[in-house]
């Protein structure tokens, strides 16, 4: 084995926070030219710098185009041009070392199953197959090895951003998110190839692109492509860092369904959430216990299937108790005026930023939160891999705010 000098080429402090992270799968919602491509290149030929002789490592890329960009980028980044050869046809880099750089194409999935990979970046993965993931995770299997994922944001829709959004809400360890904004980028001082502040550049693409694509490309936002029937502006016009600590005077709750939580969230008489209690259902009976604690205010509590059983046994200690049935047709009912309390800011969420444990949870479900309109109706539910029990306890607690006299209509101007 030769022995080898390597010194990592500068990067912002965003690429390194990205390029040394401990975890297996970091996944980057990008703006357009901000380094990610760059300094992805960099770490995938510090992994294969370290591999031993025939094993690989790869860049998976939408398409056979876009694999190529990168194929031709590394070669150029390697300074030294006796330190490798390249198979052009395949579009493979072989180091002295006898680790091998292998540049693939997410076009037909099933070409992903099969050799050993050492390490992968999936480019423009939001702009790929699902099943292209399916089969990589499946080829990176046998060695644990780490990929990270890299691409643009999509509509809440795309697999790729519930794969981001899973990274993000942190239940995972093996998972992490990061985001990369183009103003990350001006900030940190890049410039454009001309020399000019990207700064610059971010102002020109502001005026002239749609707002929902500069969103995705230059803030690295999800477009809620009519999915969010609350509207993610609407939602952060309602957020306030703290719980109210005014009394609470109605509650909503929602029961645990096999991985769900259970969900108890408290609105105070202007609307504000005033109270916000989260449990994975350890017993039935520990949920009916706390429910029985709750301080004698009117409620409204999913009675949906076993829920019947729950409303049993605390409707003689909780004389305002309201059992709610879940169907499509009153979910639909009780979500549109959900909405509407969300949009007029009738109701104020608490959002301390921890979307794992705190009440950050319920700001990050009302974001994924969707309505699909199917050949039977209209669908409001959570994204696969999401949970919805907060929005389901919040909608809840507004539905017995509007319906309780003592309450009346307060709105928060």
């Amino acid at each position: 084995m030769p022995t080898i000098e390597y010194e990592r080429p500068f990067m912002y402090p965003y690429q390194t926070a990205i390029l040394n992270s401990p975890a297996r799968y970091t996944v980057t919602l990008a703006a357009t030219k901000c380094g990610k491509t760059a300094s992805h290149i960099v770490w995938l030929f510090e992994q294969a710098l370290i591999i031993k002789e025939g094993q690989a490592v790869w860049w998976v890329a939408p398409s056979v185009a876009q694999s190529k960009i990168a194929y031709d980028r590394m070669k150029l980044q390697i300074t030294d041009k006796s330190f490798f050869k390249s198979n052009e046809t395949n579009r493979v880099i072989t180091l002295i070392t006898g680790g091998k750089i292998e540049f693939k194409t997410a076009e037909n999935p099933d070409a992903l199953f099969g050799d050993d990979v050492y390490a992968a970046v999936f480019d423009e993965f939001t702009r790929a197959r699902e099943e292209a993931w399916f089969a990589l995770r499946s080829t990176l299997t046998s060695t644990g090895a780490k990929c990270k994922f890299i691409g643009n944001a999509k509509s809440k829709k795309n697999w790729g951003n519930r794969l981001a959004m899973k990274a993000k809400a942190g239940n995972d360890p093996n998972y992490e998110y990061h985001k990369i904004t183009a103003y990350d980028a001006a900030d940190a001082g890049m410039l454009t190839k001309e020399g000019r502040p990207f700064i610059e550049e971010i102002q020109a693409a502001k005026r002239d692109l749609p707002e929902y694509v500069f969103n995705e490309l230059y803030l690295a936002e999800a477009s809620e492509d009519g999915s969010n029937p609350f509207g993610l502006k609407f939602i952060e016009m309602c957020c306030h860092p703290t719980l109210s600590t005014r009394e609470t005077s109605c509650y909503g709750i929602d029961l645990a369904r096999k991985v769900d939580w259970v969900s108890i969230i408290g609105l105070d008489k202007l609307g504000h959430v005033s109270h916000h209690h989260t449990f994975t259902k350890i017993g039935w009976q520990t949920t009916i216990d706390t429910i029985k604690m709750l301080p004698k205010k009117p409620m409204a509590m999913d009675s949906t299937g076993v829920g019947d059983v729950v409303v049993s046994q605390v409707q003689p200690y909780q004389d305002q108790l309201e059992a709610f049935i879940f169907t499509q047709a009153s979910k639909q009912m009780i979500m549109e005026g959900l909405a509407v309390g969300i949009q007029s800011r009738q109701i104020i969420i608490p959002d301390d930023g921890d979307v794992v444990n705190g009440t950050g949870r319920i700001r990050h479900q009302l974001e994924q939160f969707e309505i699909e309109y199917t050949r039977t109706g209209v669908k409001y539910s959570a994204p696969e891999g999401e949970h919805d029990d907060d929005v389901c306890a919040l909608a809840l607690a507004f539905h017995k705010w509007k319906s309780s006299s003592s309450l009346g209509n307060y709105s928060f101007a």
